[in-house]
């Protein structure tokens, strides 16, 4: 049994949680990250790190960041992951659950459609459009990148002048311009870690502005999670077949709101605030696939 541990950074501090976790459960592991492997069509190894066949000496692969790349560069590693499971692999997080939480669009337009409530939200190509969908959520939006995570480049307009100005440059530059709906939440949110088919873990996190992300200074606070939010959090997560997630809920005024299920989250943050160590229950699950 031989475990693969594809990350950015070995010794980060997620991807150091992991190493540990396997080596306490006395499991072989070798870290790696994305440029380094080579794949093959027409003959073997399909896919190796130096004269490492992965098929061949891996069980499982556990997908850490998948790491910044041009276009080329990242549909290429989401390109070798398909492949390694079509062969067999097991692949956590698989391919397609990537692909879906990368994508808010693509994400929130899932969960709506499966009855997941979500904040209003509006993306287009075409600055006129934007400029109606802000005015229709009420003059007051989160603009945020399409493709983006811990909050980076999201900001707060609420004037329609500095709306146009912003639509403006993203399409000059040829970017989508994602709005949604600022939602009134007290400078909160909650993380709902889900593995598999259950919460582990979850957390509050209080910030001092509406930003909520542990990377940018919120506080981790420990949260006795309501069973209807478990639910909800479960259910974003097995709707993409996502078996690893950080599912983020808002506390509206109208009840919770899904804005983001995380395929690659990071637990730092809600490590300090829970007695579950979350690294081997990510292990530990995904040893009884294995054993299945």
């Amino acid at each position: 049994m031989k475990i693969g541990v594809v990350t950015r950074n070995r010794n980060s501090w997620s991807s150091t949680q992991l190493r540990e976790a396997l080596a306490r459960h006395n499991i072989p592991h070798l870290c790696f990250s994305f440029p380094r492997l080579a794949a093959h069509v027409g003959y073997k190894p399909y896919v190796n790190i130096s004269n490492v066949s992965l098929l061949e000496e891996l069980n499982a692969l556990i997908i850490r960041p998948i790491g910044r790349g041009s276009l080329e560069e990242l549909v290429f590693r989401m390109d070798m992951l398909y492949r390694l499971q079509r062969l067999g692999m097991y692949v956590v997080n698989p391919p397609e659950a990537i692909e879906h939480c990368v994508d808010k669009y693509d994400i929130l337009a899932i969960l709506e459609e499966n009855g997941i409530p979500v904040p209003r939200t509006a993306v287009t190509e075409s600055v006129d459009e934007a400029l109606k969908a802000f005015n229709e959520l009420g003059g007051d939006v989160v603009v945020k990148p399409l493709f983006g995570s811990r909050g980076i480049g999201s900001t707060r307009v609420t004037d329609a002048e500095i709306a146009h100005t912003v639509f403006k440059n993203i399409t000059f530059y040829h970017g989508v311009v994602y709005l949604q709906e600022f939602v009134h939440h007290g400078f909160s949110d909650i993380r709902v870690f889900v593995v598999g088919d259950r919460v582990v873990a979850s957390m509050r996190r209080v910030a001092n502005s509406w930003k909520t992300n542990y990377s940018q200074g919120a506080q981790p606070l420990s949260v006795e999670l309501e069973k209807t939010l478990e639910d909800i959090a479960v259910k974003s997560a097995k709707l993409i077949q996502c078996k690893i997630a950080g599912v983020d809920i808002l506390e509206s005024p109208r009840g919770p709101l899904v804005v983001e299920v995380n395929s690659q989250p990071g637990w730092r943050g809600l490590q300090s605030v829970t007695k579950v160590n979350i690294a081997d229950e990510i292990v530990n699950f995904v040893m009884s696939e294995l054993k299945k």
